[in-house]
């Protein structure tokens, strides 16, 4: 047992390691926060794969924390509630819900349609944090934008996540598919 836990907490770190580079590796940033990484969700979604959900959640708060430090973007508001609560939507669900991944890939028999799946349902649990949170506490922004003059807040945050996180998730699904296809033991309880 002491070597199981020796061996997933050294696989936590690097990949938590390897997370924080990818995620400073910018395909496509927006002005006011969000960004396409070079797949820098995926070490956090091989942890659930390799090592169960617990230590899944767990890389993936300790993720959320250092994109805080290396990061942080404070809401307009200002306020303790909206910085405890841009903290929470922002970082530390949003990133620990990608330690869930092989809860949704489970039922799937076919194991590249349970990584899609289950990466494709953590990645999606991604947005909705970030779209709540641009809806609750970045909708000021929206003024600065043309095209969403007279929109609603909700449509607005829906629009601006959705500009960087579909392409976030399709390029996580897409390399997550293709790393099983040629490597299904990554994949695989350890």
């Amino acid at each position: 047992m002491k070597r199981t836990n020796t061996r997933a907490m050294v696989e936590c770190a690097l990949m938590i390691a390897l997370g924080t580079v990818l995620a400073q590796i910018k395909v496509w940033q927006m002005p006011y926060g969000g960004s396409v990484t070079l797949v820098s969700s995926l070490p956090f979604i091989l942890i659930s794969y390799r090592h169960g959900v617990k230590w899944g959640v767990l890389s993936g708060l300790a993720n959320g924390v250092l994109q805080i430090l290396t990061g942080w973007y404070a809401p307009p508001a200002g306020t303790i509630g909206a910085i405890v609560l841009c903290v929470m939507l922002d970082y530390l669900l949003a990133f620990s819900c990608l330690g869930l991944a092989s809860v949704f890939s489970k039922p799937i028999e076919n194991r590249k349609a349970g990584v899609f799946a289950g990466v494709s349902a953590v990645m999606i649990m991604r947005f909705l944090c970030s779209f709540v949170s641009g809806a609750l506490l970045w909708g000021s922004y929206q003024s600065y934008y043309e095209w969403a003059e007279g929109m609603s807040v909700w449509m607005y945050s829906f629009l601006y996540n959705s500009s960087y996180m579909l392409p976030e998730l399709i390029l996580t699904a897409v390399v997550s598919c293709l790393i099983v296809s040629v490597s299904p033991k990554l994949f695989e309880k350890q």
